[in-house]
């Protein structure tokens, strides 16, 4: 078993499946899980489902209830397919929300059921692959990183989707915690990129919002971004 952690610490990972296991110590499938079933009783590792192990870092003693970092779950969930942290999740990620998130969502190409493991549910949004765009890496760890929706691609989503970010009202009020960052091109290119009547309504209303509430007292416009991007769009269906 040392041996194995030894191997698993060395490569970066720190969740782990019984085939790994397996292969590392070259034992028959049948005696690696017996191996990780003792580990798990001992408090080495904890068992985050059949078959998927995370270990237990070394100060937290002999606990069996350790869960790790969440977003490495949702990217061992997902397997290999093509996927991205999203919605209210990477809203939480962009520090685009002040109340803690506990469902975790994730995007991908694969159709997964949600899933519920230590507490914490995970919700997969299936999506098509030519909309699988506008990702960067988010790392957890010095070694491990996760996909993640950039900040414009999450406020799209946000507008796509809002019942997986809290609603539009949640979506507005993480674009104005991050109008500073946001890049108009980019947000008015990926809104087009959907053809969606109901998303280009709404950030054209969330963009006229803002740009109103940034006016001075005197009149002047002070939004981040340019009035004359924002068209005059009727109320968010």
């Amino acid at each position: 078993m040392a041996g194995l952690l030894m191997a698993l610490y060395d490569s970066g990972k720190t969740i782990f499946t019984t085939a790994d296991a397996a292969r590392i110590t070259r034992l028959p499938p049948a005696l690696a899980s017996s191996l990780l079933h003792k580990a798990a009783k001992r408090g080495l590792v904890s068992r985050l489902k059949r078959g998927l192990f995370v270990i237990v870092p070394p100060e937290l003693g002999s606990s069996v209830e350790y869960f790790g970092n969440p977003y490495l779950v949702a990217r061992h969930l997902v397997g290999s397919a093509p996927y991205f942290i999203s919605h209210s999740s990477a809203m939480e990620l962009h520090r685009m929300v002040t109340q803690p998130q506990f469902v975790i969502f994730v995007s991908s190409t694969k159709r997964i059921p949600k899933q519920t493991l230590h507490g914490t549910e995970f919700r997969f949004v299936y999506l098509k692959s030519h909309h699988l765009f506008g990702t960067m890496k988010h790392w957890v760890t010095k070694e491990q990183s996760v996909e993640v929706s950039d900040l414009e691609r999450t406020i799209i989503d946000g507008l796509r989707q809002p019942e997986y970010c809290g609603g539009i009202t949640e979506v507005a009020k993480g674009l104005w915690m991050r109008r500073a960052d946001l890049r108009l091109p980019k947000l008015l290119e990926y809104a087009a990129r959907f053809k969606s009547g109901a998303v280009t309504r709404r950030l054209g209303y969330l963009l006229d919002c803002h740009a109103k509430a940034r006016t001075s007292p005197s009149g002047a416009c002070k939004s981040t971004f340019p009035r004359k991007n924002c068209r005059q769009y009727r109320a968010p269906d």
